[in-house]
């Protein structure tokens, strides 16, 4: 018995490093990208300078970048150490691995061609990033990071200030680039192993069936199935298809708070947040989006969108 559940354990495990390690190498690419090659005043040129503009400014960018939620913190990050409002860089990391074509087309596949989770999925998405970047940018006028010094970085930059008058080549920022991405990745993927640990031993001891058994009210089941994404821990390109798997126990409503909340707030990415913001910020962020969350499925539920 014990035996099984090893087995078990360790092939959930494996399963969730393999789908998550190549978003996480794309999450760390973009932001060594931005690192090396954007500006803090280029961003400071096409950001929106109002609350509400800057946040439909995120939410947007979001949408442009294929990556789900494993690779999405060091992105965000990074473009709030590129001094872009927090509650841009938030609303881009909530919309990112949701409203971007890879996966909604994926729904799109996964419901047998149909539009209406995918209208559900991205509507609710949109609106959600919306409400939690505003909401963010009442409550924290301030970064939220905690302390950190990125040595790769501060080091080139000191090199560079000591040569004033060496122009910065584009091999001196590819190598830049290069050095930053695998730095962050070691550093980003210590916590990712963290997270799927703790996931796949959530999957192996926690039955899905005696958490099903309490989703007999609109309330519940979503509930239920928001807690079932937080455990499951998938990634944005593939949880559609598990979704669909529960069609025939429940209707729209809590199948798209699956979809949303598992794709902003799941095990391992929990753990990377907290690795980058500062706590208590971690967990007003996970409290809006839980709640927004909520209320947009009993929307859905309710038959109002």
């Amino acid at each position: 018995m014990f035996t099984d559940s090893f087995l078990q354990l360790n092939t959930i495990f494996i399963s969730i490093i393999i789908e998550a390690v190549p978003f996480i190498i794309i999450g760390v690419f973009i932001s060594a990208i931005i690192q090396m090659f954007v500006s803090e005043a280029l961003l400071a040129r096409i950001i929106p300078k109002n609350r509400f503009g800057s946040v439909v400014f995120g939410t947007c960018m979001g949408s442009l970048f294929p990556a789900c939620e494993c690779g999405i913190v060091p992105i965000t990050e990074r473009l709030v150490r590129k001094k872009v409002p927090l509650q841009a860089a938030i609303a881009f990391m909530l919309a990112g691995p949701i409203i971007n074509p890879v996966v909604l087309f994926a729904t799109y596949i996964a419901f047998g061609s149909s539009w209406q989770m995918v209208f559900y999925r991205a509507g609710l998405a949109f609106a959600v990033s919306i409400a939690v970047g505003l909401l963010v940018s009442y409550l924290f006028p301030e970064d939220q990071l905690r302390d950190y010094v990125d040595k790769k970085v501060s080091h080139y930059h000191h090199h560079e200030a000591n040569q004033p008058a060496r122009r910065i080549t584009f091999f001196d920022r590819f190598k830049g680039t290069m050095d930053h991405a695998v730095d962050e990745f070691f550093s980003v993927g210590k916590y990712l192993v963290f997270g799927a640990l703790i996931a796949a031993a959530m999957q192996t001891y926690i039955k899905q069936s005696v958490l099903l058994s309490f989703a007999n009210t609109p309330v519940t089941a979503i509930l239920i199935m928001m807690v079932l994404a937080f455990i499951m821990s998938l990634c944005s390109e593939a949880d559609a298809f598990v979704a669909s798997s529960f069609r025939s126990m429940f209707p729209p409503g809590p199948l798209t708070a699956f979809l949303v909340f598992g794709a902003m707030v799941d095990i391992k990415n929990l753990i990377m947040m907290l690795s980058t913001f500062k706590k208590k910020f971690v967990a007003a962020l996970i409290g809006c989006i839980f709640v927004c969350v909520f209320v947009g499925a009993l929307l859905i539920s309710g038959g109002w969108l």
